[in-house]
């Protein structure tokens, strides 16, 4: 539980970058954030691999650069489902991914498992 609330609040501090740095991404508030980043851990967990099974053919095919897509169809599901956190598009969308799972892949390498 320690090591999800420790990968959620790094996941709240790239999302609160990427409202601040990427044009069309938006959050209303603190309680949004919060959630949004939970509910970005969930979707990670849960449909995440889901969607990465079922594209495995489009993602051979493109060596790997799908899953980008992937990532930001994530991203957006999260905005979907959370009323004060919002995406203007899919170019928003794939650059605010990037720039979370980025975030949290050097926060993490800080931290010990």
């Amino acid at each position: 539980m320690k090591k999800f609330l420790l990968r959620a609040a790094f996941a709240a501090f790239g999302l609160w970058l990427a409202a601040r740095v990427v044009p069309g991404i938006t959050i209303d508030g603190a309680g949004t954030l919060a959630g949004a980043a939970v509910l970005l851990g969930v979707v990670n967990a849960v449909v995440r691999p889901v969607l990465v099974v079922l594209t495995l053919p489009v993602t051979i095919l493109t060596l790997g650069l799908f899953l980008f897509v992937v990532n930001a169809a994530t991203f957006g599901l999260v905005a979907f489902f959370l009323s004060g956190f919002h995406i203007a598009g899919f170019i928003p969308a794939l650059l605010g991914s990037l720039l979370v799972s980025f975030i949290s892949w050097v926060l993490s390498a800080f931290t010990k498992d």
